[in-house]
């Protein structure tokens, strides 16, 4: 990894793997028709305050940023941080798929618990975390990573509201779910009492 990062438009830049996280929202689009659960109830934001209302404009505006650079990002073909990055995207893509299937099998009037969903309440976002950080080794940028860690702890952050309205919705059964299962993999259980 360079100190100066390149910035250089091109076909084989990263903007190819943003454009595969992206289709992702097909493939959980064709998911929702393929298990009947159109319209579902569960919000893709859930009810934000003004102050997480700002951190998810802010939030939007770092992944912007990400795809902006994406095209400007050219790949490290044939190196080392290529192949590796490239194999941390795909398990982060395999392992967001596998999370929301997971959340579309799961009754509407239950919190998803199984599957990954019992080793981490939030898995699609450890997948995504995942499949970020795969681009960031490919291209072997420190500038992208850095944007991603920033972009991780903005959402790490509005997570809280999503819990908060697990809380409102499935009451003492999410309460129990928070307590025995790690909000992250590999964190300490969170043993919240609320």
């Amino acid at each position: 990894m360079s100190l100066i990062p390149e910035f250089e438009l091109g076909l084989w830049n990263a903007w190819i793997l943003i454009l595969s996280f992206l289709s992702m929202f097909i493939v959980f689009g064709a998911l929702e028709r393929l298990t009947g659960r159109k319209g579902s109830s569960r919000p893709m934001t859930p009810p934000l305050n003004e102050a997480e209302k700002k951190l998810d404009r802010i939030a939007t505006l770092f992944f912007l940023v990400l795809a902006i650079y994406s095209f400007f990002l050219p790949l490290k073909l044939g190196t080392a941080w290529f192949y590796l990055g490239l194999l941390i995207h795909l398990f982060g893509w395999i392992f967001t798929i596998i999370a929301g299937a997971t959340l579309m099998k799961t009754p509407l009037d239950r919190p998803a618990t199984k599957g990954l969903y019992r080793i981490s309440r939030n898995p699609v976002y450890f997948g995504t975390f995942l499949i970020f950080t795969g681009i960031g080794l490919a291209c072997a940028s420190w500038l992208f990573l850095l944007l991603i860690a920033v972009f991780i702890v903005l959402q790490d952050i509005l997570i809280a509201p999503e819990e908060r309205w697990c809380l409102e919705k499935y009451g003492d059964t999410y309460r129990e779910y928070m307590n025995r299962t790690p909000k992250w993999i590999g964190s300490p259980k969170s043993e919240k009492k609320d």
